[in-house]
């Protein structure tokens, strides 16, 4: 159980370094973008090569991608979105806050 306690320690000590938590939300929305295109090619039974081919991409770009592993561009989205027959949105939304007393 230490072992845990020390992680969690860690983590929030690395959270608060100036720059932390922007790096972590990258890698989150990287992660949770490349997780949505690896669950649409696979409902089309496709491999990566093939959605590559199709992206007008190298296959390991999309591994790369479908893994979280690089922040894609707006045009890099529009050609997966477009291979995919798929509508690409990006939309900003308020934070809901707490009102105020």
């Amino acid at each position: 159980m230490a072992d845990r306690d020390d992680w969690a320690e860690l983590r929030e000590r690395r959270l608060a370094e100036p720059g932390a938590a922007e790096a972590y939300d990258a890698a989150r929305l990287a992660y949770e973008l490349g997780k949505t295109v690896r669950e649409m090619r696979e409902q089309r039974g496709w491999t990566q090569a093939r959605l590559a081919e199709i992206a007008g991409m190298a296959q390991p770009a999309i591994a790369r991608f479908e893994a979280g592993g690089t922040v894609p561009t707006i045009p890099v989205l529009e050609r997966l979105a477009h291979a995919l027959d798929a509508e690409l949105v990006v939309r900003l939304d308020p934070h809901l806050r707490q009102p105020t007393a």
